[in-house]
């Protein structure tokens, strides 16, 4: 599933006037699906949850396990940035790529499954709890407020993502086992999507068991949590530079005094957007302003719009000129590599040649938040021994003005999406250590 875009999702009504003939609806009408009661394993009061936090381990890196929305022009490897999340009773694994982008968790799903790709795990066999129709989080994760049920009982969503890919499949619940900072185990019942038929997108080369949304809307995983009493509305990541990292959900591990703030953006709600941003080269304005801005996960390199990559390369290759680099044509692991008299061993080999970036955002009044991109932020060394540039042109893969910053331009750092006070942070961490609560955070 093309998950190397920033995922402009599609949320389809999934009314049968508008789905192929073998759509949700027409699938399980024949089905002796019975929907049980909720099970309450948590307490939707308890003030200890909302004060706790949940802080899951990730595994994966961006090269040379990651994505790039392009056609897959370099070696196609298995694995990138997933988390491990435990689902069902009795519970079983999957791994799911963590996705600020877009909104909806769905597993791979054997309801039977009509089209299913290259999973790590046999498929999620669903509960049968089907979500209903009417049910408000099947209510948002359409387009029209007026959708049609073909099937009352039933919650048929379809989602398309940039690169072509998608996902047709139906809502249920099911039990997610976690457990809090504080030390207490939970098992709450959460929607999600039993996935029976996927198109893979261009970008799709990675087995995988499904997608775990973490956008803004009702229906992710962490909003439901919110709403069950058990967190607050807040997201984070850790991507660390040599692989691994972690994820969390509430604000229970890191000091918000450490933190650098920005207001996430009024006019792009649906986006973990901090607005319109400014490109900085080595400390000094390129005269690039009004950039529009995405922080999204699922992205493993950053992308910029024509206008800003071209200003970028121009300025690379100005820097460069005189330099012993020279650039590597027959490199294709990403579209612009260079190479040394001989192959380099680490990028510290070529910090002195290349300058660090950085994106500088209004934080209110007159201040500025500033978020730095070091060399090591937008650079990959190839298998070949070149460096290549981890920023891409996002107008040629169809994110027209968009600039999405990916997980290359986030590692090592932790990243916070606070949907309460509607803001987006930042600060340098160490990543490689996985926090248990907020004394044991490395900031």
């Amino acid at each position: 599933m093309g998950t190397g875009l920033l995922k402009i999702l599609v949320l389809m009504v999934a009314s049968m006037n508008c789905l192929a003939p073998s759509s949700a609806s027409s699938f399980f009408k024949d089905k002796p699906w019975e929907r049980r009661k909720p099970i309450l394993s948590v307490s939707a009061t308890s003030s200890s949850f909302a004060s706790s936090s949940i802080v899951l381990p990730l595994q994966g890196n961006v090269y040379p396990n990651g994505k790039i929305a392009l056609e897959c022009i370099c070696e196609c490897f298995s694995e990138f940035y997933n988390v491990t999340l435990y689902v069902g009773q009795p519970p079983k694994p999957y791994f799911l790529d963590p996705d600020t982008g877009s909104d909806l968790t769905w597993l791979q799903c054997d309801a039977p499954c009509q089209q299913c790709t290259e999973t790590p795990h046999p498929l999620y066999r669903p509960s049968d709890d089907l979500v209903p129709c009417k049910d408000p989080l099947c209510m948002s994760l359409h387009s029209s407020v007026d959708h049609r049920c073909e099937n009352p009982d039933q919650c048929d969503y379809e989602v398309e993502y940039a690169d072509g890919g998608s996902s047709l499949g139906v809502l249920v619940r099911d039990i997610f086992p976690l457990n809090l900072t504080n030390g207490d185990p939970i098992r709450p019942r959460l929607a999600l999507g039993c996935g029976y038929d996927q198109i893979p997108g261009s970008s799709y080369y990675h087995p995988m068991d499904g997608i775990l949304g973490l956008g803004k809307g009702a229906v992710s995983i962490v909003s439901q949590l919110h709403n069950q009493g058990i967190i607050r509305n807040v997201i984070g990541h850790c991507f660390s530079s040599r692989g691994g990292g972690y994820l969390f959900f509430g604000d229970d591990i890191y000091d918000s005094h450490r933190v650098v703030w920005t207001p996430m953006s009024r006019d792009y709600p649906k986006h973990y957007s901090p607005g319109l941003g400014e490109l900085i080269f080595n400390g000094r304005s390129t005269g690039l302003r009004n950039l529009f801005a995405v922080f999204d996960s699922g992205s493993s390199y950053t992308y910029f719009n024509a206008q800003a990559y071209q200003v970028l390369t121009s300025l690379l290759n100005r820097e460069l000129a005189g330099k012993p680099l020279r650039e590597a044509m027959d490199d294709d692991t990403l579209p612009l590599c260079w190479r040394g008299r001989k192959p380099f061993k680490s990028l510290r080999d070529v910090r002195k040649y290349f300058k660090p970036l950085a994106l500088s955002f209004s934080s209110g009044g007159r201040s500025k938040a500033v978020f730095e991109i070091p060399m090591e932020g937008y650079l990959i060394l190839s298998s070949m021994g070149n460096v290549c540039l981890g920023i891409l042109n996002g107008t040629e893969v169809g994110l027209q003005n968009s600039n999405i910053i990916g997980d290359i331009s986030m590692h090592d750092k932790i990243v916070i999406y606070n949907n309460e006070k509607q803001a987006i942070g930042w600060a340098t961490a160490n990543c490689d250590r996985v926090p248990k609560s907020r004394a044991a955070a490395t900031m």
